[in-house]
């Protein structure tokens, strides 16, 4: 799941909203890191759905122009919270690998040369070496 849609999921699990109450949501979720732009934000909401996760609830006509309001589906919401607990589990995991570090793990042995400078040899985050 994407951390655009992640987002309007959350913003629309409380109640329903129109695409300019999503954007403002979001913004204000994320403390400001998630902006999206009305386009994207419409690309969002057809892809979400589309996969069934959100409905049209209802269309109204304010000031001349026409508000659709979205909402959850059950689906939806079992997203929304399957999505919430994989993203604690990853934050756990990576708080107790810090928390570990911190304790006074071992060093990492030298093999020679000046110390910090060896050759890694344990594989990374993105496949190569760290």
């Amino acid at each position: 799941m994407t951390r655009a849609a992640f987002f309007v999921l959350t913003a629309l699990a409380d109640q329903p909203r129109h695409g300019y109450g999503i954007l403002r949501e979001v913004e204000d979720l994320s403390d400001g890191e998630v902006q999206l732009r009305v386009g994207t934000l419409y690309g969002v909401l057809d892809r979400l759905t589309a996969d069934g996760l959100i409905v049209l609830d209802r269309e109204e006509v304010q000031q001349g122009r026409l508000r659709r309001y979205y909402r959850l589906t059950d689906e939806g919401v079992a997203a929304l919270d399957a999505e919430a607990e994989r993203m604690a589990a990853g934050a756990g995991a990576a708080k107790r690998r810090i928390a570990a570090g911190r304790a006074g793990a071992p060093a990492r042995p030298t093999t020679g040369g000046q110390a910090g400078l060896e050759p890694p040899t344990t594989p990374g985050l993105a496949g190569g070496f760290a």
